[in-house]
């Protein structure tokens, strides 16, 4: 598996992906049509959103995330695995990417709201909880927000 940077004409496989992880979780169709906007991505924004991709050695692509804001605080914005290889280390290998990225730009703190499915794999991977914050697409849902703190150099 490599890492790469995604390309503009990726947008709607990217999208088709992220709707396809987050529905992985069980959501009903209600729940994804309301999820649907805020899972989209066009070509704009994948420089934008610094987003990367993990694609296997078939070329096909497994998964991606994205990166924004400026120094010292940014954002993981998205991060989504395909649902056939949840589990086999393509989300650990795009977050040590960001991770590393977001040191060598010179980030202090990436924070990301998570679906709170992923909770457990953002605190296994170093993120520490700082609170909850209203879903952008669910009202009355909230949403866990952790913070991945990076040391001084």
């Amino acid at each position: 598996m490599t890492i790469r940077p995604a390309r503009p004409t990726e947008a709607a496989a990217l999208t088709a992906l992220a709707l396809r992880s987050k529905a992985h979780w069980g959501y009903d169709a209600g729940f994804m049509a309301a999820c649907r906007a805020e899972l989209t991505l066009d070509p704009e924004r994948i420089g934008a959103e610094r987003t990367a991709v993990a694609e296997g050695g078939d070329g096909r692509v497994l998964g991606f995330v994205t990166l924004t804001g400026e120094p010292p605080e940014g954002e993981l914005g998205m991060l989504f695995v395909e649902p056939a290889v949840i589990g086999r280390g393509v989300g650990r290998r795009l977050v040590e990417h960001l991770r590393a990225e977001a040191a060598a730009l010179g980030f202090d703190r990436v924070t990301v709201v998570a679906d709170p499915n992923a909770e457990p794999f953002y605190r296994a991977m170093g993120a520490v909880r700082t609170g909850t914050v209203a879903s952008g697409s669910i009202a009355g849902r909230e949403l866990p927000s952790l913070t991945f703190h990076f040391p001084a150099s």
